[in-house]
């Protein structure tokens, strides 16, 4: 038994010694990007004085997004095809990095943003927005301008564990014109500056258009006759839904159901999903998506004492850490490289640590810090009144 005893102990032991082994790379991981962090906010610091000069210099030449296309064609002007876009404005966010920003904006509906319009578009900028409070919804077109990597025809969406599908069929932020969309809440507006909720973007990020959210157009009608489908707008949908489909091509449910013209008495929302009720029948044939799209998986969150002692002290939401969590923010190649193992992220002003567990379907915050050294422009992650 004496024997048997030291043997099992030996095998506990090399068992840590493999975890902590793997906790060290995704350590080293980690590491390395604070240090691109750290070199980029050096490379783009600036003293007050120099700031000042280019802000003064911007006004004058508004800083663009082009768009253009890599292959030699020529359009029939005789000149290379390339679009100039000019932002209208900047999204200040909770979410300093790309890191754990959620894939929908749904997931971040606790989360207030702002969008500051710039003055250098329109004279009064403010005027833009008039009218714009009567919608209680609006869509979000903005420039994925942390995206360097080369485009791809396939990427690998979170919800097929790494098998490749084409990028169209996905909202991968990966794309060849890297545009983003985003259904979210208007809160309120303040001259030239809208809040709201329904954060899905990292700060900084450039918004090249504002549109409102309008059912009875942006949702598809449901069929009246086989084979058919009603061109008119759907009378049923009157409700506005502040989900959207997320980058990597997951729709959430909620999103399935509001664009086929349901209401909200024909569904009903849990903690684990979407449910239809009895009397609910089936999404119409108008509207269609693939499996991998709607089969959802939720992570179960918990917080040991010292995380939930430092939310107090802090006065962090643990909510906005739970919905974040919960859809796991982990790109496929983390997930599949290291497994479960610890995966941190910043938040506003607080940087959040947490460890995987993928066996057992769980994620255990450790600890909740505020960030000291690095000093981010960023809102605090302050959840809605609903």
């Amino acid at each position: 038994m004496h024997e048997d005893d030291l043997k099992n102990q030996l095998t506990i032991a090399r068992n840590e010694i493999n975890n902590l082994r793997q906790q060290v790379r995704n350590l080293q991981h980690v590491q390395r990007k604070d240090i691109e962090t750290i070199n980029r906010l050096l490379q783009d610091f600036r003293c007050e004085g120099c700031a000042s000069n280019i802000n003064a210099k911007g006004k004058d030449k508004p800083e663009s997004l082009i768009l253009q296309n890599d292959s030699n064609d020529i359009n029939v002007n005789g000149r290379e095809d390339v679009t100039n876009f000019k932002p209208i404005g900047i999204i200040r966010s909770a979410f300093p990095e790309k890191r754990a920003v959620p894939r929908q904006s749904s997931v971040g509906s606790r989360l207030r943003s702002l969008i500051q319009l710039n003055d250098g578009v329109f004279t009064n900028p403010e005027h833009s927005l008039e009218g714009l409070t009567d919608f209680s919804h609006m869509w979000l077109i903005y420039h994925f301008h942390r995206n360097n990597a080369h485009p791809k025809a396939k990427v690998a969406p979170p919800r097929l564990g790494g098998e490749r599908i084409g990028v169209f069929s996905t909202r991968s932020p990966h794309r060849p014109c890297p545009i983003g969309l985003s259904l979210v809440e208007i809160e309120k507006i303040d001259g030239a500056t809208i809040s709201f909720f329904g954060t899905d973007m990292v700060d900084g990020t450039p918004v090249l258009d504002i549109k409102p959210y309008i059912p009875y157009y942006d949702a598809p009608a449901l069929s009246v006759d086989p084979g058919r489908t009603s061109a008119m707008p759907n009378e049923n949908s009157a409700d506005f839904y502040d989900s959207r489909q997320e980058p990597d091509g997951e729709e959430s449910d909620l999103e399935l159901y509001g664009a086929a013209g349901y209401t909200a008495s024909t569904i009903h929302a849990d903690g684990l999903g979407i449910q239809p009720t009895p009397s609910a029948p089936p999404l119409p044939s108008a509207v269609r998506v693939p499996n991998w799209v709607v089969a959802g998986h939720r992570l179960t969150v918990c917080f040991n004492e010292h995380a939930e002692a430092q939310l107090l002290e802090l006065q962090v939401h643990k909510q906005c850490i739970v919905d974040i969590l919960e859809a796991d923010p982990r790109s496929v190649y983390l997930r599949t490289k290291y497994g479960s193992q610890i995966f941190t992220f910043q938040l506003s002003e607080v940087t959040v640590t947490c460890k995987f567990d993928d066996k057992a379907g769980t994620v255990t915050v450790v600890q909740v810090r505020r960030n000291e050294n690095i000093q981010v422009a960023a809102l605090e992650a302050e959840p809605r009144n609903s």
